[in-house]
């Protein structure tokens, strides 16, 4: 079996790519996309149908600029969703405008109306994961959203009080950051690599995890962000992996063992102190990271700035297309 095989055999493999041929190779049970990787995907030229699409459809709904790009983005997301739905049999993640991260009301609404588009394409709920940072705000939103039936994934997640305050919150999915974290701390050090048996990012995921099942929360932790397929291995057992199609291609291409190294019945019996969480808790706890409070703020900013790369590619292709 390939490396790509055994790791299936522990945990659910998601696709983070908006290629969808990607996806229609590597067949994953789940996909997520975000505002980096819809910009690219939006300029391949098999995709140009679902931007003509997504054009049409914010000009029948906005006549002011920036209603009709905001309404243009959502159409897109969502019409990449459903094409990526038609390839997998999971869950899609669909983020929201990472300008509502500190916006509870804001966040709530926007994923209200992603599920609105949806459900006109004639998709359930129940198969999309709304995406939004996890700031204290965002996981207020989540709070509600999970209430009203509508799943959430908690993204650019850095920090342990982070994952404390999601699971607390009834999320469904947490997306932690391994490769992202690494890349802080290997900066930190002055060096060109950290030994995956010292990973600061995978040894955050197994944290998290280890806490999540010795105190039963049903939250369900995605590794993401990967640079190695080393990191990838080493966190075998994980209740998701969110792995690039790069990773995932050369996964396929091994046959190295990939032992369970998580296990959701052994950290059941640890001993793991439970932390009582608040918003001055999590703000507290945030403030004493300094590597999630760089890379939360940081990561909200890309996200951002990507989307802006978007909406200004949008802008021009419908000046040139009006010529």
């Amino acid at each position: 079996m390939s490396s790509l095989d055994q790791l299936k055999k522990h945990t659910v493999v998601v696709a983070d790519t908006g290629d969808i041929d990607a996806i229609a190779k590597h067949k994953p049970q789940d996909a997520t996309t975000n505002p980096s990787l819809l910009y690219k995907a939006a300029q391949m030229p098999q995709y140009q149908s679902l931007l003509d699409e997504a054009i049409a459809y914010g000009q029948s709904k906005s006549s002011s600029e920036e209603g009709l790009l905001d309404a243009i983005i959502d159409k897109l997301s969502v019409t990449f969703g459903c094409r990526i739905l038609e390839l997998i049999p999971g869950r899609v993640s669909t983020e929201v405008d990472a300008r509502l991260s500190f916006d509870t009301e804001g966040t709530i609404n926007k994923a209200r109306e992603l599920i609105e588009l949806y459900k006109e394409a004639g998709i359930s709920k129940d198969r999309i994961l709304i995406k939004m940072a996890s700031t204290w705000e965002g996981v207020r939103a989540a709070e509600q959203l999970e209430k009203e039936g509508i799943h959430c994934n908690l993204t650019l997640l850095f920090g342990f009080g982070q994952a404390i305050a999601c699971a607390e919150a009834g999320v469904t999915l947490i997306s932690p950051f391994v490769g992202r974290i690494y890349d802080w701390y290997k900066n930190k050090r002055g060096v060109d690599s950290i030994a995956v048996s010292e990973d600061p990012g995978v040894e955050s995921v197994t944290t998290i995890f280890n806490y999540y099942k010795k105190h039963g929360y049903k939250t369900e932790v995605m590794g993401a962000s990967f640079r190695t397929k080393e990191q990838v291995m080493a966190l075998c057992g994980s209740d998701l992996l969110t792995i690039s199609p790069d990773l995932l291609g050369q996964l396929a291409d091994i046959d190295v063992d990939v032992p369970k190294a998580l296990d959701a019945d052994a950290a059941a019996k640890m001993d793991i102190e439970k932390i009582e969480m608040n918003e001055a808790t999590f703000r507290w706890m945030l403030n004493e990271d300094a590597m999630a409070t760089e890379k939360l703020a940081e990561g909200i900013r890309g996200f951002a700035a990507d989307l802006d790369k978007l909406r200004s590619y949008l802008a021009q292709r419908m000046e040139a297309a009006s010529v």
